[in-house]
């Protein structure tokens, strides 16, 4: 672990091998590293393992690297290793984020639920050019700074129900895995040092960049970055109208192609900060055969210069040393294939001289209106303001986990009122099960498997949804079988109902018991899943704190005379008599308290 340079620069000794060249290789399929890659894979055992019996079930998924829906085929089955793009602690992530952050939940939970280990990494990215302005515009350390943000992102994920990964990896604690990286590029013919002492990735000579997730075409790019000083028009003109995120960390200086990004930035006085710059030193041990053909190796000391890590190095280094070279799954919003994701493989394949993944996954935006939610257009909203109560936060669990995640989400007042609705229904199904279960302690006399109506249509939903969630994350088709299941059981809840109230009817009608528990069986059998079963932690406010003025209907503490007045104009509103309810808000107003209308669900109330 490298501390951050003092103003004499603190330095860190360690050691790699690195053999003969491998730049020419070209990888078409999955493979072992070949013997030049230095090997860093992990043995730490994954924190969400679940054993069961016989083989793990076939999962397909859309591979963004094939651009085909394929099974997946993991490298030591049932073992899947799986990484994914974590946030930049910079700021609270907004729920555009949390789109990729539920992706990658459901992508987990299915393959836990089909019978997969999966060894899951997350990395944080805690030093970039945002970080190192919003530390000198607050007048803060780079250490208070992500703290922060990287507390209130955990806080986030546990709100919204989300398995954590078995590690967070930050970029400040992996300067040495990154300066090796660089020098096996670098040995590979892959990397370089400019004048002014960065380093930079070139990617003339790395055959197959820009076609691998992208397709991107090399005589554009290089018209594009002949306008633009730097190499940003190159990113600027692949990625307009494209969708695709621009480099998130641009660095003008000296370099030999248009094309090429950045690995390692050159200490910069005028802009830089003591706190966020390292001068790592590497002992390289280089293989060469002599006259004889023998193996000989010789240790040279190399220092890659005073400085700190591009954008895109950090991701490459980090799941070599816990994954491995070659991994089954990678994971990340759709904006990140192109720049960010191309470069990972084109720096993890020059280095490691091996695949770097067999599987790509992307998940779609989620829109405001017409238009992606992001933090550079302003129109983003966090979770924390999005979702100001634990029902919301909830509900857009549901809303995200229920939809076709390469698909647009539209984020809305009305989408997430439909969310609530169905999980109050979900709800409401499970709390009657609950409460007949309870004063029926002997549940299987009323019926059995033979001949309830009710067991059948379990079997055949269950069995329908383990379909759709290895087809490609179908959660939509998920949703549907879910719901099919909750609706046999309000329908035998009804027909009771309904025979208690005819009077020629000699015996009290009884309820299938045994399908009802079959039932509540199915609901949290599928809950391994959709993960939307359960109490969310107390939802803080946007600097992490507890705030009780954020209190409404669902969960604070709304004066009773005022919760009669909103039950009044609800019954208003219902009636028609919109006088009357314009009134009764005009009254729930001067105590103090304002309304909101909530289409398919119930008004939100909180305080002025």
């Amino acid at each position: 672990h490298l501390t951050p340079s003092s103003s004499s620069s603190s330095s860190s000794r360690t050691t790699t091998t690195i053999s003969p060249s491998c730049r020419t290789t070209h990888f078409t399929s999955s493979s072992k590293a070949c013997s030049s890659s230095t090997s860093l894979q992990s043995s730490a055992t994954p924190t969400q393992q679940q054993q069961q019996q016989g083989e793990p079930k076939q999962l397909q998924l859309y591979n963004s690297l094939t651009r085909t829906k394929t099974p997946i085929t993991p490298i030591a089955s049932p073992q899947i290793s799986m990484y994914t793009c974590g946030p930049t602690v910079y700021d609270s992530a907004h729920v555009g984020n949390f789109r990729a952050f539920l992706t990658y939940d459901i992508l987990k939970r299915t393959l836990l639920y089909l019978g997969y280990n999966v060894d899951h990494i997350c990395n944080l990215t805690d030093v970039d050019d945002k970080i190192i302005n919003k530390c000198n515009a607050e007048s803060i350390s780079l250490q208070e700074l992500t703290d922060k943000y990287t507390n209130a992102f955990f806080d986030d994920l546990e709100a919204l129900n989300i398995i954590k990964a078995r590690a967070y990896p930050r970029a400040t604690e992996h300067i040495d895995e990154m300066a090796k990286l660089i020098l096996d590029l670098e040995q590979n013919g892959l990397a370089y040092q400019s004048d002014e002492g960065s380093w930079y990735f070139s990617v003339s000579k790395k055959e197959g960049y820009g076609t691998n997730l992208v397709q991107l075409d090399p005589d554009q790019l290089k018209k594009g970055a002949s306008s633009t000083t730097g190499g940003g028009g190159a990113q600027r003109a692949a990625a307009a109208g494209s969708g695709m995120a621009l480099d998130a960390d641009e660095y003008d200086a000296e370099k030999e192609g248009v094309r090429d990004f950045c690995l390692w930035k050159a200490y910069k006085p005028e802009f830089d900060r003591e706190d966020a710059i390292w001068d790592p030193v590497v002992e390289v041990v280089v293989k060469t055969a002599n006259t004889n053909e023998e193996e000989e190796e010789e240790v040279q000391t190399r220092h890659i210069g005073k400085g700190r890590p591009g954008w895109h190095l950090e991701c490459s280094a980090m799941a070599r040393k816990y994954l491995g070279p070659t991994i089954d799954l990678h994971a990340g919003g759709i904006d990140l294939k192109f720049p960010h994701h191309e470069n990972e493989i084109a720096q993890s394949e020059g280095a490691n001289c091996a695949p770097f993944c067999n599987c790509w996954v992307h998940n779609g935006f989620v829109n405001i209106g017409d238009e992606k939610m992001s933090k550079s257009k302003g129109n983003f909203l966090t979770l924390r303001k999005a979702c100001p109560t634990a029902e919301d936060v909830r509900a857009y669990r549901y809303l995200v986990v229920s939809s076709q995640y390469r698909n647009p989400l539209s984020f809305t007042e009305a989408a997430l009122g439909a969310a609530k609705g169905a999980l109050k229904r979900l709800d409401r199904i499970q709390v009657m099960i609950d409460d007949v279960l309870k004063n029926n302690e002997d549940s299987s006399s009323s019926s059995d498997t033979t001949t309830s109506v009710i067991v059948a249509t379990v079997e055949k939903e269950l069995a329908n949804f383990e379909v759709a969630i290895a087809d490609d994350l179908s959660m939509p088709r998920a949703s549907a079988c879910l719901f099919s299941i909750v609706k046999a059981a309000e329908k035998e809840f009804k027909r009771v109902a309904k025979l208690k109230k005819e009077e020629d009817v000699e015996e009290t009608p009884s309820l299938d018991m045994v399908g009802l528990v079959r039932v509540q069986e199915a609901l949290k059998q599928m809950d391994q899943v959709f993960g939307i079963y359960y109490e969310v932690p107390q939802v803080k406010g946007e600097e992490g704190a507890a705030s009780a003025d954020d209190d409404n209907v669902n969960g604070g503490a709304i004066p009773e005379d005022v919760m009669d007045l909103v039950v009044q104009r609800t019954a208003a509103k219902d009636a028609k008599d919109w006088e009357l309810a314009d009134s009764l808000r005009a009254k729930i107003t001067e105590l103090g308290f304002a309304v909101k209308d909530v289409k398919g669900g119930d008004p939100i109330v909180s305080k002025v």
